[in-house]
């Protein structure tokens, strides 16, 4: 019966983060909670099935994006590579690190962003890219560098934090800046797939069904995030950063 739920949830967080990131906030709780309790017990295999699941379904939104939504490949790309090497660069540092050390600064830029999005009501609406190509692509490259070394290190939120980046900083429209979005997330996505399986952290029983219904799940989100247009996105995005803080306050409360 575990493995129903367990697929219920990966549609759900295919489906939200296919249009705003933020699917591990579904997911990853899920298989805590539903794996048994001695494969729960493992942090590596619960994570290395949770980004199994979660490539398929980020796979699937990169693909329906490309196909209808106009993504800028010449900056785009070389910030997805930047963000498959630097996320298995940030997931080495986590060796040596405690992440839990950032959740208050990631609270207070969740905060910000979700204050910044709801008073800017025209924030992403209109897609008008402010650098010439080189200077994106630059651009690009520095985010794909942050945002994978993130990623590998910490995570949550990744998909949220590059939407707005690619909107305030670059000038996309909600719609291009989750569509760029899914190509960086592909390549940290990828990143930790590649270490998971080489080191034998994967669940394929339990990933393999949950990739495919995360696949299922971001095909509807993203289809229904082009064809709703970007103040549904918009409005999307502002539920999820608003969950995305009550978590991190609680977790950081209950210390």
């Amino acid at each position: 019966m575990e493995i129903f739920y367990l697929c219920l949830f990966a549609f759900l967080a295919g489906f939200v983060d296919s249009v705003v990131g933020g699917g591990g906030l579904i997911q990853l709780p899920a298989l805590f909670i539903f794996l048994p309790k001695p494969l729960a017990a493992s942090l590596p295999a619960v994570l290395g099935t949770n980004k199994l699941s979660s490539i398929c379904g980020t796979g699937m939104a990169a693909a329906q994006y490309a196909q209808r939504v106009p993504v800028p490949w010449a900056s785009i790309l070389p910030a997805g590579l930047a963000a498959f090497v630097f996320s298995a660069v940030g997931a080495h540092t986590v060796l040596s690190l405690n992440p839990d050390v950032l959740k208050p600064l990631i609270l207070v830029l969740l905060i910000s962003v979700a204050i910044y999005t709801y008073w800017r009501k025209d924030f992403g609406h209109l897609h008008a890219p402010q650098f010439a190509a080189n200077r994106e692509r630059q651009f690009g490259v520095l985010v794909g560098m942050v945002i994978g070394f993130y990623d590998g290190f910490f995570g949550p939120g990744t998909g949220s934090f590059l939407i707005f980046i690619f909107i305030g900083l670059f000038g996309f429209a909600f719609l291009a800046a989750s569509a760029s979005a899914k190509v960086i997330n592909l390549g940290t996505n990828l990143s930790a797939v590649i270490y998971f399986a080489a080191t034998h952290k994967i669940l394929y029983q339990f990933a393999v069904p949950m990739g495919l219904c995360n696949m299922l799940g971001s095909f509807a989100g993203s289809r229904l995030a082009i064809q709703k247009g970007n103040a549904f996105v918009r409005v999307f995005f502002l539920v999820v950063v608003t969950l995305m803080i009550l978590r991190f306050g609680r977790e950081i409360s209950g210390r």
